[in-house]
């Protein structure tokens, strides 16, 4: 049973409870949006195209996500299919929403004729930005949590405020902050990505793909400190194959409870290291293969500017041939 210091419910209307979750999910949305927006005047593409992209990107996103933890928690919902649709108590899988932004931004960008690995590089800091601010949703509902710890160790040794201590006392034990974990990782990992942006070297998609390796490495030694991983059944030796590879961590940790008899495999832990892989792989590929031309700086244009009223493309070239003019002018004198 729970101990819940704090409300998960931030206030009612009427008999329609708003809580924190869909709240704290609602601002990480926005500030992704930001990112997004911010970025994307650089380049010379509108607000609009990018509160269009979350309009069409959060519910895929949402819907993906629970439709991955359901997936591999259908034990528990298939006798109570109403269960499924109350996203508001937790159960939202962070790699199902990924899966479902980038589905949906695939075929978005297509639609507005750019290129895919131009827009997913403007996108990505404001998806791990919105990934960092969305894990409080998993602390007001006490949830992504890791093994038991002593007190003294968030207080003393972690030095975490008395409301994180006291909301991470689950059981009769207190528990690793795993939500914290992760939400640090990955504002380090925003800054990361900020100043790989402003690097000349940076070739389209090598964004994503560091997005990608960062986030993954992060999510591979946090999710064994967990006690509600997704699990399967699998082979013996990948499973002491994961086990070697975290090793090192018990220098500082212990791995979570996961119980045998639902798997033996953390699924998150196999999805981060393919994706690591497959990022890597992805870089290396497409630079080799010549397909990795364009650069993260250069500009960035439509093959439909009438869907955006011509404006995307022609504010860039109208950048571009203002810089021109004023260097011709320069070089007159």
């Amino acid at each position: 049973m729970k101990t819940l210091i704090l409300n998960p419910i931030a206030f009612s209307l009427g008999a329609i409870e708003v809580h924190w979750y869909g709240i704290i999910l609602g601002a990480a949305a926005l500030v992704g949006l930001l990112f997004c927006v911010q970025e994307g005047k650089r380049f010379g593409i509108k607000p609009d195209f990018f509160m269009d992209l979350l309009l069409i990107g959060v519910p895929s996103a949402i819907i993906c996500a629970r439709i991955y933890y359901v997936a591999f928690k259908w034990e528990d919902y298939k006798g109570n299919f109403v269960d499924v649709f109350k996203i508001w108590n937790g159960g939202i899988a962070i790699y199902g929403a990924i899966i479902g932004a980038f589905i949906c931004g695939f075929f978005y960008f297509r639609y507005k004729g750019y290129s895919f690995w131009r827009l997913v590089d403007i996108c990505v800091p404001g998806l791990l930005a919105g990934q960092m601010i969305g894990r409080w949703g998993n602390f007001m509902n006490q949830e992504a949590y890791g093994g038991e710890v002593s007190e003294s160790f968030l207080r003393n040794t972690l030095h975490l405020p008395s409301f994180i201590v006291d909301q991470m006392l689950v059981q009769g034990a207190y528990r690793h902050p795993a939500f914290l974990y992760e939400s640090v990782w990955s504002l380090v990992g925003i800054i990361i990505l900020l100043i790989l942006r402003r690097q000349k070297f940076l070739r389209a998609g090598e964004l994503m793909a560091s997005y990608f390796i960062w986030y993954s490495i992060g999510r591979f030694f946090i999710e064994a400190l967990r006690t509600d991983s997704l699990a399967f059944r699998g082979p013996s030796w990948l499973a002491s194959f994961i086990n070697g590879l975290w090793t090192p961590m018990e220098v500082l940790f212990k791995q979570g409870y996961l119980d045998p008899a639902y798997g033996n495999i953390r699924i998150s832990q196999v999805l981060a290291l393919l994706l690591i892989i497959g990022a890597i792989a992805l870089i290396i590929v497409r630079r080799k293969t010549g397909l990795a031309t364009a650069r993260y700086l250069d500009p960035i244009t439509t093959t439909k500017p009438e869907r955006n009223g011509g404006s995307d493309t022609a504010s860039v070239n109208a950048v571009h041939n203002a810089s021109s003019s004023k260097e011709d002018e320069v070089s007159k004198r």
